[in-house]
C-alpha cells in the first residue's frame, strides 16, 4: 500500500540531493521512496535521538539562563579541592 506524503520544497530538494548522492557515489539507482524507506528505517531504529530533537533544547543555555544561574550562587571563601569534593559524595 502507498500513501502520499506533502513535504516542503526545500525537504523536496534534500530528498532529490540525497538521490543524486547515491546514484554517483554508490553506483546505484534508488526511487525517493527507496530512500524515504530506509530513512525511516534508519530513525526507528534511533527513534529516542529523534524523539529527543523534537523536545525544547536546553542546552546551551541562554545567557539569561545563565546569569539566574549565577545570580543564585555565592563564593563561600573556602577553597575545595578534588579530594573534598570525593569526601563529601562518597564519604
Amino acid at each position: 500500500m502507498t500513501t502520499a506524503v506533502k513535504v516542503d520544497d526545500e525537504a523536496k530538494a534534500r530528498l532529490e540531493e540525497l538521490q543524486a548522492k547515491i546514484r554517483l557515489e554508490a553506483d546505484r539507482k534508488v526511487t525517493q521512496q527507496e530512500l524515504l524507506s530506509r530513512l525511516i528505517d534508519d530513525a526507528y531504529e534511533s527513534r529516542a535521538e529523534v524523539v529527543d530533537s523534537f523536545r525544547e533544547s536546553t542546552v546551551p543555555a541562554s545567557d539569561a539562563e545563565i546569569d539566574a544561574f549565577l545570580d543564585g550562587t555565592f563564593d563561600s571563601g573556602v577553597e575545595t579541592d578534588e579530594e573534598d569534593i570525593d569526601d563529601i559524595l562518597y564519604g
